[in-house]
């Protein structure tokens, strides 16, 4: 039987928006979401269609009609918030400036974002880089919808693997009602903050809480990790097959913060799992079941 926290927990999967951004709201429910992510725009490319009246409408009415919450939209991946390219750092403001015009009209309240990469010009350049971007985008989209800083797993010259960093920022910009945090789990690890036990958990949360409020927690990518602990390798494994663990999702799903925090799968689906299994295996690991 699951605790009592454990019904609490809001769990969903990013979803695709194939046919209409408002099937994305069927796909989550037939999924077993509580909650879910999408794409508004094509992730892969500059510019994408403008979304009609009417999908944006039946997308609001069926989000309305669900139980589900909340619906979370993630930036493509062309934008560089930390770019020193004059000509990217631009049509990046503008790609995050739409975005959170279009999240309002969707009645998305998160827009997460990476940070991106300063492509070797330093991490001073590249702090400036970002604070810029997201000032001038959240002067442009005067509304309630929150951007949530994502983590990064420490690649090369990527921001934001390290909690003193994203503090920088949240602490820098004026409009800090409309930011927050996502912490990635397989980031997290990648970067070198251990995951594995209760202790090591608690040690990794009194880190972050040490640079940034627990309250600016408001998403968890919940993913294992295909690399050991500080790889900086960025791929993503299902819940508890990872280098992270059984042990380690177990202390991570029955600690408070997170479990009143609502979380996104972002684990693959092939011959071992589908998106389904890997919500099974959450819960299941979240009311104690081995």
């Amino acid at each position: 039987m699951l605790s009592l926290e454990a019904h609490m927990m809001r769990l969903g999967v990013h979803v695709s928006v194939a046919g209409g951004l408002f099937k994305a709201v069927d796909r989550a429910q037939e999924k077993g979401c509580d909650a879910f992510q999408i794409f508004t725009s094509n992730p892969r490319a500059w510019r994408s269609k403008p979304v009609s009246a009417n999908c944006m409408n039946r997308f609001v009415s069926r989000l309305k009609e669900s139980e589900l919450s909340p619906a979370v939209a993630h930036m493509p991946y062309l934008p560089n918030l930390a770019s020193p390219r004059d000509d990217v750092h631009a049509k990046s403001v503008q790609a995050l400036s739409q975005e959170l015009m279009r999240c309002q009209a969707l009645s998305i309240p998160y827009l997460v974002t990476h940070l991106g990469s300063h492509l070797g010009e330093g991490r001073e350049r590249g702090l400036e880089r970002i604070m810029s971007a997201l000032d001038t985008a959240l002067s442009l989209a005067k509304n309630d919808v929150v951007i949530l800083l994502e983590n990064s797993a420490g690649t090369r010259n990527s921001m934001g693997s390290s909690f003193s960093e994203i503090s920088s920022l949240l602490e820098s910009l004026h409009a800090k009602r409309r930011l927050g945090v996502c912490l990635d789990t397989c980031h997290l690890f990648a970067a070198g903050y251990d995951l594995r036990t209760a202790s090591a958990l608690e040690k990794t949360l009194g880190q972050f809480q040490d640079c940034i409020d627990l309250e600016r927690l408001m998403l968890i990518h919940l993913n294992d990790c295909k690399g050991p602990l500080g790889s900086h390798l960025d791929r993503h494994e299902h819940i508890g097959l990872g280098h992270i663990g059984e042990s380690g999702f177990r202390a991570i799903l029955s600690h408070p913060a997170v479990l009143r925090t609502p979380m996104i799968l972002e684990t693959p689906e092939d011959s071992r799992r589908d998106d389904r299994g890997n919500l099974d295996a959450a819960r299941s690991l979240a009311s104690g079941i081995k």
